[in-house]
């Protein structure tokens, strides 16, 4: 008797308990269910198609956010900078340039290049990805995907025209970048047919061998944020560009800037906006991209020092556009090692850049005979292509694994213990180098037969009036005065040469 009703008191515990459980696993469903079912408060105004399971908002915000800075640094940013920098009667013709390049290249980008540059494999030799296949990113299927880089194994969690449109302001700003060497004289009907020429055949294959998982990627090169792929790219396409079209005016070959506020303002637009050009290559919202922030920011202000300290030694007076030209030496040099170094390391690169730049332009560009004869405007080679390669270089050296454990977990420098990775970074400079060099002399090549590439002595004589039929300033209040003519309101007239 006693053992049957402890065996039902047994039974009704098992029933409570089994109850209970039961209960608490359907709230709990329950609670989950209607939390999936109800979004967010502040994304309740929205289908919930439309904020997708993968989409991290965050990051999605931050990178719309780092291309617009990056978008920036072209429009307006490098047409102030090298709009300033330029004579007046050049400025509208220098700022054209750049505006040309950003729009044409956006165009193409979503016809056919981003896929070219960071889709599935169209050419690859034994696994090696050589092209990616050309295709459009304008279909819905393809704007509200995830963002996908299938040869580099990349899935962030952001939406596809987030990334196509990052990536695009980066493959924007690279021909822009090649302008600073060709101001004051190019034809403008040659610029627009070596911009698309140039961005396809150039600078989308070099950014599928080390951005879109191709085959320099694949043998271990690595370069954070550009320094190879628009950098040195730029910077070798500038000096050979500068070659083949022949100097400036005789009476030109002097830098002499118009207006060093308007220079000032598009520096402050390219060193900020270059927290986007380095915080944005994460992908999203992580510790790296707070590193390479830093970082970037430490570079640029020890190239400019640097650069201060050798004018006033060598000098004794510092200049502004001294001041900006090592601004952009450091920030070219950290670039390809923005969140792979710690902040020692940015340091390092940031005086070695400076240092670099300053003695390319002042000791090799401007005082070897040979080089001399190359009227490379601006000093692109020597603030671009110089620290570029050394950046990428020391980034071999430097390349911090607790640092890069972030973004590449095993990546590491030679300073700790890899060799390897300075090897390979040295193989893919000389790559970039001799890839980029030798497809613009092509490309140029192939124009000079359909137009010519130097704009002719008369139509420079007069710059923007004649060029594009405006000017940047009041002609009757600054009257356009070259050798033997005068343009007034439009009205050239001859005056005494002598």
């Amino acid at each position: 008797m006693q053992a049957s009703v402890i065996n039902s008191i047994n039974r009704i515990r098992r029933i409570i308990y089994i109850t209970y459980v039961t209960l608490a696993l359907y709230a709990s469903t329950s609670i989950i269910l209607i939390a999936k079912a109800q979004p967010q408060p502040w994304l309740s105004g929205y289908p919930s198609s439309s904020v997708p399971s993968w989409l991290d908002t965050g990051s999605n915000a931050w990178m719309l956010t780092a291309a617009t800075l990056v978008g920036l640094m072209s429009i307006p940013g490098l047409m102030l900078f090298y709009g300033g920098l330029t004579r007046r009667k050049y400025a509208i013709n220098t700022m054209m340039m750049v505006l040309y390049a950003f729009s044409v290249v956006l165009i193409l980008w979503m016809l056919f290049e981003y896929e070219m540059s960071f889709g599935p494999p169209l050419l690859a030799v034994k696994g090696f990805g050589i092209l990616g296949k050309p295709a459009p990113v304008l279909s819905s299927s393809m704007l509200d995907s995830q963002a996908d880089v299938p040869l580099a194994q990349q899935q962030p969690n952001i939406a596809l025209p987030t990334l196509v449109y990052f990536q695009f302001v980066f493959a924007a700003i690279t021909p822009a970048l090649i302008v600073g060497a060709l101001i004051e004289r190019m034809n403008f009907k040659a610029w627009m047919l070596f911009v698309p020429l140039w961005s396809t055949l150039v600078y989308g294959p070099i950014a599928y061998w080390l951005w879109g998982g191709g085959w320099l990627a694949q043998l271990g090169a690595v370069d954070f944020s550009g320094g190879y792929v628009i950098h040195l790219d730029a910077g070798i396409a500038a000096v050979i560009a500068a070659t083949m079209i022949g100097p400036r005016l005789d009476n030109e070959r002097k830098l002499s800037p118009h207006n060093l506020t308007q220079v000032a303002t598009g520096l402050g637009l390219l060193w900020l906006g270059w927290n986007g050009f380095n915080g944005g290559d994460p992908y999203g919202v992580t510790i790296d991209a707070s590193i390479a922030v830093v970082n970037t920011n430490l570079a640029a202000a020890m190239a400019l020092l640097t650069w201060l300290i050798l004018d006033v030694v060598v000098y004794d007076r510092p200049s502004l556009t001294g001041a900006a030209s090592g601004a952009v030496a450091g920030l070219v040099g950290i670039t390809p090692a923005a969140g792979y170094v710690n902040g020692l390391g940015a340091l390092i690169i940031g005086l070695a850049s400076g240092a670099a730049a300053w003695a390319s332009l002042n000791l090799v560009q401007y005082r070897l005979k040979p080089l001399r004869n190359i009227d490379d405007a601006t000093g692109v080679f020597s603030t671009h292509a110089v620290p570029g390669f050394l950046g990428g270089i020391l980034t071999g050296m430097f390349a911090d694994p607790n640092i890069a454990k972030f973004i590449i977990p095993g990546l590491a420098g030679a300073l700790y213990g890899n060799a390897y990775q300075l090897f390979i970074q040295l193989i893919a400079a000389l790559v970039v180098v001799a890839y980029s060099g030798l497809m613009t002399f092509l490309i140029l090549k192939l124009i000079s037969r359909i137009t010519p590439l130097k704009a002719s002595s008369m139509v420079l004589r007069i710059g923007d009036r004649e060029m594009h039929g405006e000017v940047a300033y009041d002609e009757y209040a600054f009257p356009i005065q070259a050798e033997g003519i005068e343009v007034i309101n439009g009205r050239r007239k001859e005056t005494n040469s002598s």
